[in-house]
């Protein structure tokens, strides 16, 4: 079979075909009288191993070595062709990401797209230091994508230049908000904790409250307890069920009960939060260390709910419940009367 009907029902071009003859990974085995390759059924099969092997990422030289080294291991290779891909793989999602941080900038020439590379460069540095002038001395007229900050924030271990990233996501309003919301959003629960604890440390306003609401549903307990802590701090009595499972779980209760405390200044909310802490505390399930720190959330509770229902507590079945209820109506009590 003569080159060029090789080359057609290969696929491989006359070029390569020739290529793989000099360098001598596939030799037709005869010539022609008229001296032209002429390739044995044998040689058609060999080729079709070399494009196979390329296919898998394979250089010339290591599919010259598998064919022909008897000893050569293929699961060796093939783990080490699994290793390149995956690193490969990750420097093209990183490429991908930063294409995109540009293309978010909406760039009006290349001086913008410069600006923008420079400053993931910086941000990139093994400088605390340089990460955090990068931020603070980035001109007014210059925007910078919500969402580079906030990769930049949710990677960042250096508490004065995340903190200088949050004053950048603040400057970025609203966009800076959303950008951190989407991300709160993912799958990996460590970046959702990441991103409502970057919410929380944002200035208060509407889309700080809305994005930490929609955090109270999330099913990971932490990210709840996070965005509580700092909506129940800003009266938002939404806060209040998830406040109380903490207290209940033991997850910072006591910041979880002092924050409770605050919900209830307003006479309604300090009645259901009662409610609530006394139906859990009638709850089956509850043990003697749950009931005593529910016990203890009363206390910081205004209005005579909390006090009546301590009362009662202070001749509970439980004599550890009992000892700290008789113990906390007396705090009530002088705290009643240095106010009065």
């Amino acid at each position: 079979m003569l080159i060029g009907e090789v080359a057609r029902r290969s696929g491989v071009s006359t070029r390569m075909l020739r290529h793989y003859d000099a360098i001598g990974l596939v030799r037709p085995t005869g010539r022609t009288v008229g001296g032209y390759r002429e390739y044995s059924a044998e040689d058609v099969r060999r080729i079709f191993h070399v494009e196979s092997l390329r296919s898998l990422g394979l250089s010339l030289k290591q599919i010259g070595r598998a064919l022909e080294d008897p000893a050569f291991t293929p699961s060796a290779l093939v783990s080490d062709l699994i290793h390149w891909a995956e690193d490969r793989l990750v420097r093209e999602q990183e490429l991908l990401e930063r294409l995109r941080v540009i293309d978010a900038s909406e760039p009006t020439g290349w001086q913008d797209v410069l600006r923008v590379v420079e400053l993931m460069r910086e941000l990139d540095s093994t400088s605390p230091a340089r990460r955090q002038q990068a931020v603070l001395t980035r001109p007014e007229d210059v925007s910078v994508p919500a969402e580079l900050l906030v990769g930049a924030v949710l990677a960042e271990s250096d508490p004065h230049v995340a903190g200088a990233l949050r004053w950048a996501l603040a400057r970025a309003g609203g966009e800076g908000v959303a950008a951190l919301a989407a991300v709160a959003r993912s799958e990996d629960v460590d970046v959702r904790r990441r991103a409502v604890l970057a919410i929380a440390e944002l200035p208060e306003g509407p889309p700080v409250t809305a994005a930490l609401t929609d955090a109270l549903g999330d099913p990971d307990a932490t990210v709840r307890g996070h965005a509580a802590l700092v909506l129940g701090r800003q009266g938002v009595a939404a806060a209040g069920p998830t406040l109380v499972g903490m207290v209940v779980e033991g997850s910072n209760d006591v910041e979880a009960a002092e924050v409770l405390g605050t919900l209830s200044k307003d006479p309604e909310r300090a009645e259901r939060i009662a409610t609530a802490l006394a139906d859990e505390l009638a709850a089956p399930t509850a043990d003697s260390g749950t009931r005593i720190r529910l016990t203890q959330a009363l206390v910081e509770l205004e209005g005579t709910a909390a006090r009546e229902i301590l009362r009662h507590l202070a001749h509970d079945e439980d004599r550890a419940v009992a000892l700290v209820a008789s113990a906390l109506v007396g705090v009530r009590d002088e705290r009643t009367d240095q106010d009065s």
